[in-house]
């Protein structure tokens, strides 16, 4: 089981703490919203990845480890 990481769309707020933290991993969409930039959905060893789940405001980010 591998790693998996996402941002919850609707509890997002905008901030964009993720990107500004982890931004080879965290995009903000058209909208402003946070996303996972595609294929790195498995957070591809990123440490800053845990701060930026740290980071949000509204913990609209999650990390499950496999």
């Amino acid at each position: 089981m591998s790693d998996r990481l996402s941002v919850d769309s609707s509890v997002c707020i905008g901030s964009g703490q993720c990107a500004l933290t982890a931004p080879t991993v965290f995009d903000q969409d058209d909208d402003g919203y946070g996303m996972v930039r595609p294929g790195r959905e498995d957070g591809a060893g990123d440490p800053l990845v845990r701060e930026a789940v740290r980071a949000c405001p509204v913990q609209a980010i999650s990390f499950q480890e496999g």
